[in-house]
């Protein structure tokens, strides 16, 4: 039975964790294929050791309808302290009434300043996984 069914790869979708102009941080889920995405939801969640505690953030769930073709959408604002944290957001949404899934890890520690490049389509400084 789960050889029946259909698990598409997921190409030309990213997430990136952006600095905005305010200085501010925010996630955003990037579209640089020619179709748009729709029914989109992504949950997200940290979790990891602060102080040697086992630390777990509340998981959040965000539904867009459309993300455009060639086009991104803002996931969610992050605080600077949730970067010491695994950040993890898990991406399903419908193409052409298939459903695509894929899961985004960002590693504790690894929005720093050394890892930001320029995230295509928005021309703002971020982390980008692909």
């Amino acid at each position: 039975m789960k050889k029946d069914i259909l698990r598409p790869k997921v190409e030309d979708v990213a997430m990136a964790i952006v600095k905005e102009d305010n200085e501010e941080w925010a996630v955003y889920l990037i579209n640089q294929k020619d179709v748009p995405l729709e029914n989109v939801l992504v949950v997200s969640k940290g979790y990891g050791k602060v102080d040697g505690e086992q630390v777990e953030t509340s998981q959040l769930r965000h539904f867009i309808e459309v993300v455009p073709a060639m086009g991104g959408a803002k996931v969610e604002k992050v605080v600077d302290e949730v970067f010491g944290l695994t950040n993890e957001y898990m991406l399903s949404f419908y193409i052409d009434r298939l459903i695509y899934d894929k899961k985004y890890i960002f590693l504790a520690e690894s929005v720093i300043e050394d890892n930001l490049v320029v995230v295509p389509l928005l021309e703002k400084p971020g982390v980008l996984i692909r």
